[in-house]
């Protein structure tokens, strides 16, 4: 079959896409921007990459016409817009008034599970994205998802926040709220054996977890897989919005994202049972179990994708990454230094490992205090860290910065900054003829920028001087490189 899978850069798509092409499926990828399309498709024959903007109609005028099944993953978790649930509804008319164009047989769509009475922003806005793709020339397989637990996801990676840095909490009283979380492996298994299945056709499905626990027992769980003793006490006088700055905070999440966490989770979601599992031979496995797989896959550096490499997880970047790939050269601030490589295979790859666990090499402490002051500004700090250790591609998120362009073959790695700026920044490492070239532009917003950055001027001389001298030092290769 020819699948379509939009939000192909996504979470959930990154994952799929690989588990339709064993299976000998062409798989077309709908991306917004080609820069962040997995490098390896391009190595295979039955992957085709269409950039497309499905709030753009314009722009989808090269889906092809033999299209058999389309997987509908377009969601957003971001609060920055007033006309959130008109955007999604939008997305979800011009999806459906292209795909209708082609020979497409089924739409599957993975949506939220939406049987509460008092529903979410978030979740209202899925109900009607569902509503909206109904479609007399296609059938529209749903499929109603709650918690998802899965090295990289959201949830994940706040709970393991709360639960490694936290001994004792004192939480809101949301943490009561009643859910069935579904490990990441069963998710997938529902959308992948759900193509060309005639019977799921105009159905919808809610797919939980076999256990309905409170986000209180998620996190004492979690606690027990990880061997740790941690004691949690909910109180009522927490207001949503005290409850958003207390996530905010303590876990790596950003603001927005925050809130609409806030805002879903005060949402009981118990699923109504089906004969989905039996139908598609999927037993859905216990909580502890899908937390014990996801720290496996993460001790094997084996996550594949990461919520914190959307674009919303920082809320700064909303255009495609061409836009900043083109540092600017006029109107700007140059801190440039370059060093003489004496071993070009161990300098690469100290780059590509920069930032996260590893640290910047050189100052780390400075780069931690940068880290607060931009989360007490409301930034997101340090705490994104980086989803693979050694590896890094265009779109990925590195601490405050976005991996904007990464060619190891091309020698260069540039990156963008997301943190709290009065005006915008870039890093650039680039090899040339053995010489190390690295370079922190700054393009100032108004005389406070100005004032910026001449106020870390100071500091700069050092850290960066330090840094690239790490880069190139051979001798320091088997060191952490932790200032």
């Amino acid at each position: 079959m020819t699948i379509l899978v939009t939000g192909a850069t996504g979470y959930i798509g990154k994952r799929l896409i690989p588990l339709l092409l064993e299976d000998g499926h062409t798989v077309i990828c709908a991306v917004r921007d080609r820069l962040r399309a997995d490098k390896s498709y391009a190595e295979e024959d039955n992957v085709f990459v269409i950039e497309m903007d499905f709030l753009k109609p314009e722009t989808l005028k090269n889906i092809p016409k033999n299209i058999d099944v389309a997987y509908y993953l377009i969601h957003s978790m971001s609060n920055a817009s007033e006309d959130f649930k008109l955007l999604e509804e939008q997305c979800a008319v011009n999806f459906k008034t292209s795909i209708e164009k082609t020979d497409i047989k089924q739409v599957i769509y993975l949506s939220g599970i939406t049987n509460d009475e008092k529903l979410s922003k978030h979740l209202s806005s899925r109900k009607l994205v569902e509503d909206t793709l109904a479609s007399n020339k296609y059938a529209l397989t749903t499929f109603k998802a709650g918690i998802i637990v899965g090295s990289g996801s959201s949830s994940f990676e706040i709970i393991r926040d709360l639960v490694e840095k936290l001994p004792f909490m004192i939480a809101p009283k949301w943490l009561n709220t009643k859910t069935q979380p579904l490990a990441v492996r069963d998710v997938l298994g529902f959308l992948h054996k759900g193509a060309g299945n005639t019977l799921l056709y105009n159905k919808s499905y809610d797919v939980f977890g076999p256990e309905v626990i409170t986000y209180k027992e998620m996190l004492l769980q979690f606690a027990e897989v990880r061997g740790l003793k941690r004691y949690i006490l909910t109180v009522p006088v927490m207001t949503p919005k005290l409850s958003s700055y207390w996530l905010y905070f303590v876990t790596s999440t950003s603001y927005k994202l925050a809130t609409s966490l806030v805002d879903s989770m005060g949402v009981q979601i118990i699923g109504k049972p089906s004969n989905i599992n039996q139908l598609l031979n999927i037993h859905p496995i216990p909580y502890k179990q899908a937390v014990a797989l996801a720290f496996e896959k993460i001790e094997q550096n084996g996550i594949v994708s990461s919520w914190k490499d959307s674009m919303i997880s920082s809320g700064r970047l909303r255009n495609n990454l061409h836009k900043y790939i083109n540092v600017p050269k006029f109107g700007c601030f140059k801190d440039y230094k370059q060093r003489p490589v004496t071993n070009l295979k161990l300098t690469l790859d100290k780059i590509w490992s920069i930032g996260g666990t590893n640290g910047w090499y050189y100052g780390n402490m400075l780069w931690r205090i940068r880290g607060y002051i931009d989360k007490i500004f409301g930034g997101i700090g340090l705490r994104r860290g980086r989803t693979s250790p050694t590896e890094l591609d265009a779109g990925d998120a590195l601490d405050f910065w976005r991996v904007i362009f990464a060619d190891k073959e091309q020698q260069k790695l540039l990156l963008y900054a997301e943190m709290r700026l009065p005006g915008e920044a870039w890093l650039e490492f680039k090899i040339e003829d053995d010489i190390l070239k690295q370079t922190a532009t700054f393009r100032p917003r108004g005389l406070w920028g100005r004032l910026y950055w001449n106020s870390v001027l100071p500091f700069h001389g050092f850290i960066f001087s330090g840094m690239i001298n790490k880069l190139v030092h051979v001798k320091e290769s088997q060191e952490k490189y932790t200032s």
